[in-house]
């Protein structure tokens, strides 16, 4: 999809093969991730929270738009259906790349 960086659609594409190494590839060392309220830091917690959200449920992701927000910040509309609670979201997931890398991602 236009307007999301090289390092985003990887991030999704690893995601869904569920290589743990590739997704992590694609966050800063010192990379913070928050969700479902929660904060992780670094790339040790980044793997702890990849791991527990690959095991817990499974799901699809369809990225249904995307959008620029200042310098380095691009928000990605996604469509998950599932066998979490609910089967069904949609959310906004902000990115902030950095030298080519994400150094922060809420969701």
């Amino acid at each position: 999809m236009t307007g999301i960086p090289d390092v985003v659609s990887r991030y999704y594409s690893a995601a869904a093969s569920g290589g743990i190494d590739d997704v992590l590839a694609c966050f800063t060392d010192d990379a913070h991730v928050r969700d479902e309220q929660r904060d992780y830091h670094g790339l040790e917690e980044i793997r702890s929270w990849r791991e527990g959200v690959a095991t817990r449920f499974t799901y699809t992701t369809e990225i249904t738009g995307a959008d620029v927000e200042g310098s380095g910040t691009h928000v990605v509309h996604t469509h998950l259906e599932g066998d979490f609670p609910g089967g069904v979201v949609d959310l906004a997931q902000r990115f902030t790349v950095a030298d080519g890398l994400i150094s922060e991602l809420l969701i």
